[in-house]
């Protein structure tokens, strides 16, 4: 199935970013006319079996977002632009990630990557988060389908049980009832913000 996976990972991603090209090239645009700011935010996560790799997204933050350090996202965060808001309610900004898929570094179904600075706050609060790392961290999850935005180190421990059930559980069928309550979700533009 990791074969048949991959191989579906890497289709389904040039699909997704030859229908979706038309949509990104509008956000670019008006993410640049908005603050004259670069359009995409690249970032260090941490991937299958504790791996750096670099995501990317359509920048949905202003430019210094970030000059007091990394925090999580607040419900009404004030560092999100007026398109980023738009992005983040449809998952727009989430979109040039499909790259990462066709390299390799992730899947369009697993565990969502996380940043090595929260990854180390996290771990020493749950020891069995490196857990998560046995599968390649996904665009989409059983966590982000059945928990609404995680900003907090309770939400993390929440999180961390739906990953463990997938990686537990992991087969083809439970992939596509991911697949289709992400394309729900996304629909509805639900629980992508903090609650």
């Amino acid at each position: 199935y990791l074969r048949f996976k991959r191989l579906a990972d890497i289709l389904m991603s040039m699909i997704l970013l030859i229908i979706s090209s038309p949509i990104i090239i509008l956000c670019s645009v008006i993410i640049y006319l908005e603050d004259k700011g670069s359009i995409f935010y690249s970032q260090k996560r941490i991937g299958f079996r504790g791996k750096p790799f670099t995501i990317y997204k359509l920048r949905s933050m202003k430019m210094d977002a970030e000059k007091d350090g990394p925090q999580w996202a607040a419900r009404k965060d004030k560092r999100i632009t007026f398109i980023g808001k738009i992005m983040r309610k449809t998952r727009l900004d989430e979109l040039p990630q499909l790259l990462c898929v066709i390299k390799g570094d992730m899947s369009l179904i697993g565990p969502r990557p996380e940043r090595k600075d929260f990854e180390d706050k996290i771990e020493k609060a749950m020891p069995n988060y490196k857990i998560r790392h046995l599968v390649k961290p996904g665009l989409s999850g059983w966590a982000q389908v059945n928990y609404p935005y995680g900003a907090s180190l309770k939400d993390a421990k929440n999180k961390l049980s739906y990953d463990l059930f997938y990686i537990r559980n992991f087969s083809f069928f439970l992939d596509i009832l991911i697949f289709a309550k992400t394309i729900r979700l996304v629909a509805n533009r639900r629980g992508a913000q903090p609650f």
